[in-house]
């Protein structure tokens, strides 16, 4: 099993910054380097949507069109940890964050089919 542990989540102000973190653990995540990473948000009512992603070998990032400039995904190889900086937040990325284990690196990562473990979601706010 593999464990994903988000943190970081908080109430923010329109224009501020928050990092999301997302660590990695479990008995078959010694083959970390052949998956890849992502972040998902959900709002209330609305379909989960695809923040960005990386690719753990090559470290190629991918976003979605909503945060694209704002927010960057990066990671960290030592403590199988993953980030989420987020900048220049508005209202309207209120939603809970969800971290998941990209399973097929080639395939389309906006796409959360793709994904096989998630974990709890960490709830960002941002007041206008």
């Amino acid at each position: 099993q593999v464990q994903l542990v988000e943190s970081g989540g908080g109430l923010v102000q329109a224009g501020g910054s928050l990092r999301l973190s997302c660590a990695a653990s479990g008995r078959t995540f010694s083959s970390f380097s052949n998956y890849g990473m992502g972040w998902f948000r959900q709002a209330p009512g609305k379909e989960r949507e695809f923040v960005a992603s990386i690719i753990w070998r090559s470290g190629n990032t991918y976003y979605g069109d909503s945060v694209k400039g704002r927010f960057t995904i990066s990671r960290d190889n030592g403590d199988n940890t993953i980030y989420l900086q987020m900048n220049s937040l508005k209202f309207e990325d209120t939603a809970v964050y969800y971290c998941a284990r990209l399973r097929f690196p080639s395939g389309p990562v906006n796409n959360r089919n793709a994904y096989d473990y998630w974990g709890q979601g960490t709830q960002v706010t941002v007041s206008s």
